[in-house]
């Protein structure tokens, strides 16, 4: 099984160029990047197949900026803990997601992160 992703919502490096527009969305094969330099935070996902899947999704309407906010906490605070545990598979859980429940990231991070774990859980039939 070959998994290749990176989820960092974290501060940027202040020495490089901040993007022009408020929020900064690309997509690159099944690499997913948002930015935002107003809160100076920075998502990536790399995931074979997520692209192709967050176009199936349930439309960003759908969900509520508090629910989505609700979830990725929950989730965020398991997947870290599954970081840390050796029992869980270590190829799945690389990195710790830094997700800071005071900063406002947003609609367009939360919904991105949460369609991620949604993925996620889906894909390796996981349950956070």
């Amino acid at each position: 099984m070959s998994l290749a992703f990176v989820v960092v919502c974290s501060a940027w490096n202040k020495s490089l160029p901040k993007p022009k527009s408020t929020v900064d969305f690309q997509k690159v094969s099944d690499t997913v990047r948002i930015a935002n330099d107003s809160i100076e935070y920075e998502i990536i996902i790399i995931e074979p197949g997520f692209d192709s899947w967050l176009a199936t999704a349930k439309p960003r309407n759908y969900f509520s900026l508090v629910y989505l906010e609700n979830k990725n906490r929950l989730w965020v605070s398991e997947w870290n803990r599954r970081v840390l545990d050796s029992r869980y598979n270590q190829n799945l859980y690389e990195m710790r997601i830094d997700y800071e429940p005071h900063i406002r990231y947003g609609f367009e991070v939360n919904y991105l992160l949460y369609q991620y774990f949604s993925y996620f859980q889906q894909r390796y039939k996981q349950r956070l």
